[in-house]
Parts: C-alpha cells; sequence; structure tokens
C-alpha cells in the first residue's frame, strides 16, 4: 500500500516548538495587560489656578528652647556590701483543682440572693440652686453676665503668641 501523506507536509513535525512560542507570546500579552497604565486628562483643571508664591519674606523660625542636659546618674559604689538575707519567707502550697473521673460530683443547692435594688428617683430637670459665676450673684440676667465674666476671665488669663498673631 502506498502513502497519500507527503513527508514535507507534516503538521505534526514543529508542533512543540509552536506551542512554545504561542505561550511565550500570550504570557507576554498579559504582562502588558497588567503593567498598563491609564491616565486621567490633562485638560481637566484650570490653568489659571497654577499661581506661583510671591512670597519674598521670610518667616522667622520660633526660637529653640534649650534644655539643660539631665544630671549625670550618681557613681556606683566602688565596695559592694553583701547582706545577708534574715527574713524567713513561708512558701505557699497551692493546690490543685483539677478532678478525676474517681470522684463524686456534690450537687450545690441554689443560693439564695439578697436583693438590694432600691431605685431612687432624683429629679433632674428642677435644680433648685442653679451655679452662679462669682460676682454674678445679684445680677438679673445671670446667662449674660456669666458670659461676660468669663469673657473677661479669657482676655486677662490667656495670651496667644505675638508671631501667630502677626
Amino acid at each position: 500500500m502506498e502513502l497519500k501523506k507527503n513527508p514535507k507536509a507534516d503538521l505534526r513535525k514543529n508542533s512543540g516548538l509552536y506551542f512554545v512560542l504561542g505561550l511565550a507570546v500570550v504570557m507576554l500579552l498579559v504582562f502588558i495587560a497588567f503593567e498598563w497604565k491609564t491616565y486621567d486628562k490633562a485638560a481637566d483643571y484650570d490653568i489659571s489656578l497654577n499661581v506661583e508664591d510671591m512670597l519674598d519674606e521670610e518667616v522667622p523660625m520660633t526660637e529653640q528652647i534649650k534644655t539643660p542636659p539631665p544630671p549625670p546618674p550618681p557613681a556606683a559604689p566602688e565596695v559592694i556590701e553583701v547582706v545577708e538575707d534574715e527574713e524567713e519567707v513561708e512558701e505557699t502550697i497551692i493546690e490543685s483543682t483539677e478532678t478525676s473521673q474517681e470522684e463524686e460530683i456534690i450537687e450545690v443547692e441554689d443560693v439564695a440572693v439578697e436583693e438590694d435594688d432600691i431605685d431612687v428617683d432624683v429629679p433632674f430637670a428642677v435644680i433648685e440652686d442653679v451655679p452662679v459665676f462669682p460676682g454674678c450673684e445679684g445680677a438679673s440676667d445671670k446667662r449674660a453676665c456669666f458670659n461676660e465674666m468669663m469673657q473677661k476671665h479669657i482676655i486677662k488669663n490667656f495670651r496667644y503668641p505675638e508671631i501667630a498673631q502677626e
């Protein structure tokens, strides 16, 4: 019987090579797809907002507070004195609380608990003595007097740094 196939037209001849080349091409395409970066359009913002700062003044640096270094630690004594312990310490023995299968389980009767819940209703809506700022005891509008006295206290006792004010 004669062969009807031409040995030059054999498709299985280089099939392994074509398979490896196909895998390499697909791997390259997947790598490019993972590394692909997209950016937003650059023309979405207003160019007129890009103004350079024209500040020629230098902002003064705050003065650094120089703290003195901590004192050196006291020197170790040259001669070490050995002191013997005179106190006797009693050892505490810790008993095991584990049980075995051989021990009998003792049932404990229900323990009666005394209820000591006494509810006392305290009306917080009604306050007999309203707290008053010192100096506003005789004022007719105590809230306005409180606000005024509090503002005076804040102005008197709290100072805003001069550098921050400038």
